[in-house]
C-alpha cells in the first residue's frame, strides 16, 4: 500500500515520528503476551495521521486494514495526544514567532475557520460570518508565504479581532515593524484594506490601494490552503468535541514536522 499517500508522510518521516512515539509508550507496542494487537505500531500511527490528513469516516479505515470499526476509534483515540506531544518540538513557540517576526519586520496576519459539527449546547461554536459552526484558527506569516506561527484555536464564534486578543498572536504580531491583515483586523494597528462606506463607493486610490494590500496578503493565505491539506482543519470534524484542541494541535504539529524533513 502506499502509506505515504494514506499518511501525508512518507517512509523517512514515518519512521522518525513512529520512533518519537515508542519512546513515549515507555515499552514495547506489542508485548508478546496476552493477546496479540491487531495493528502494528506503525500501522497505528498510519491511521492516526492519516485519520488528520484524509478525514476519512473510521468505517472505512477499518475495511482498509481488515479490523473493526472500534479498533480503529481506540486507535485514533490513543495516538492523537502521542502525535501532538511527538510534534510539539516542530511546532514554534510565540517566542521563536516574535523573533521571527523580528527578522522578518513585516508580517502578514488571517484568520480562518476549521469547521465541526454542531454539538449540543455549543453555540459559541457558531460562526456568523460563515454561517457554520466550528473554531477559528490564527496564522502569522512571512511574505514569502512560510507560516510563522499558529495558535491553539478558539471558538468560532469569535471574530478576527477577539481571537487575535485571545491569543499569543497578538504578540507575535507585535514583534514585527508592520503587520498585514485583511478587513477583519481593523483597528488593530495593522495596513488593511478599506471597508467600503455604508452607501457610497470607494474612491479609485483606495479601490488601488485595497488591491496591492490583498496582493501582498496572498502568500497566507495560500499558507493557510496548505495548512488545511490536513483535512481534518478543512472539513467537519466527527469526534467528541472535547478531543478538538488535541487533534487541531496535532494536525498542526504533523505540518511544521514535515516542514522539518522536507
Amino acid at each position: 500500500m502506499r502509506y505515504d499517500r494514506m499518511s501525508g508522510l512518507d517512509s523517512e518521516q514515518l519512521d522518525e515520528l513512529v520512533l518519537r512515539i515508542e519512546e513515549q509508550l515507555g515499552g514495547p507496542w506489542n508485548k508478546g503476551i496476552g493477546r496479540p494487537k491487531s495493528l502494528t505500531l506503525r500501522e497505528a500511527v498510519i491511521i492516526t495521521c492519516g485519520y488528520m490528513r484524509q478525514n476519512i469516516i473510521q468505517e472505512v479505515w477499518a475495511e482498509i486494514f481488515d479490523t473493526s470499526q472500534p479498533v480503529i476509534s481506540g486507535i485514533i483515540g490513543k495516538f492523537t495526544p502521542f502525535v501532538d506531544a511527538a510534534t510539539e518540538e516542530d511546532r514554534p513557540t510565540a517566542a521563536e514567532a516574535k523573533e521571527a517576526a523580528a527578522r522578518e519586520q513585516t508580517v502578514l496576519v488571517d484568520g480562518f475557520l476549521a469547521p465541526t459539527w454542531s454539538w449540543r449546547d455549543t453555540p459559541e461554536l457558531w460562526s456568523g460570518k460563515h454561517k457554520t459552526t466550528g473554531f477559528k484558527g490564527q496564522a502569522v506569516a512571512n511574505l514569502r508565504g512560510d507560516l510563522l506561527f499558529v495558535p491553539d484555536p478558539v471558538t468560532g464564534h469569535n471574530h478576527d479581532m477577539a481571537a487575535l486578543a485571545e491569543t499569543e498572536t497578538k504578540d507575535v504580531m507585535a514583534a514585527a515593524f508592520s503587520g498585514i491583515g485583511d478587513k477583519g483586523y481593523q483597528g488593530a494597528g495593522f495596513i488593511t484594506p478599506f471597508k467600503k462606506p455604508q452607501g457610497s463607493e470607494l474612491l479609485g486610490w483606495q479601490k488601488e490601494f485595497n488591491a496591492q494590500v490583498n496582493t501582498l496578503r496572498a502568500p497566507v493565505e495560500r499558507a493557510i490552503a496548505h495548512l488545511k491539506s490536513w483535512r481534518i482543519l478543512h472539513t467537519d470534524y466527527r469526534r467528541p468535541l472535547h478531543t478538538y484542541v488535541n487533534s487541531y494541535r496535532a494536525a498542526v504539529g504533523l505540518y511544521f514536522f514535515k516542514l522539518t524533513f522536507e
